[in-house]
């Protein structure tokens, strides 16, 4: 009997071992090296139903919200959290708020769906990517710094934490979809960026 459970347990063991820190350790337990505001802390509502997302992910997308504008504060962005949250489910009848993470004028980092579910931002293109929105309107202005930095260490930490592939490509919503987001002069900065693809 006893050998038969430490053969269990050492069966457990090695099966972790290939899994995202994410999915072992607990949301508590993962100390990010940025200013990060969870969905508990802006209040979201308990989503509708939740597809998991295959692992790791080869896209990044990156959006702009154009409304709301760009928030300096993480009541002003939490806020803007929930409105965006209200927006999807309620007028657009979504599961979630549509994004896997939103980033602020404050440089801090707001949780929408998180790394491990399916998001709904970019049609086609979910299953197998990460959305990543800037609140504000970048059409013809760039983000702060703080803003941009802020999403550069977030999509770091997704490789390092093995939810973002290490040959990740990264494009803007227009790429897949036919729409300005991200906005001019935020997908003329994102095109500086490393990873970036032109074509998929």
């Amino acid at each position: 009997m006893t050998y038969y459970v430490v053969l269990v347990l050492i069966s457990l063991a090695v099966s972790t071992q290939s899994l995202p820190p994410r999915i072992i350790a607990s949301k508590e337990s993962i100390c990010y090296p940025f200013s990060f505001v969870s969905r508990e802390e802006w209040n979201a509502r308990p989503p509708k139903s939740i597809s998991t997302q295959n692992l790791p992910v080869p896209l990044v997308v990156i959006h702009h919200t154009y409304i709301p504008r760009a928030c300096y504060s993480q009541s002003e962005c939490s806020r803007s959290m929930r409105a965006m949250q209200d927006t999807h489910m309620i007028t657009n009848g979504w599961a979630d708020i549509g994004y896997n993470f939103a980033v602020g004028s404050d440089g801090v980092v707001y949780e929408g769906r998180g790394w491990n579910r399916v998001g709904a931002h970019a049609v086609g293109y979910n299953v197998n990517s990460v959305g990543i929105v800037l609140i504000g309107d970048w059409v013809s202005a760039v983000p702060p710094k703080h803003q941009l930095d802020a999403v550069k260490d977030l999509i770091n930490v997704g490789i390092e934490l093995g939810y973002i592939s290490l040959d990740y490509k990264l494009i803007g919503h227009r790429q897949v979809g036919a729409t300005e987001c991200p906005g001019e002069a935020l997908f003329n900065e994102i095109n500086k960026w490393d990873r970036f693809t032109h074509a998929l």
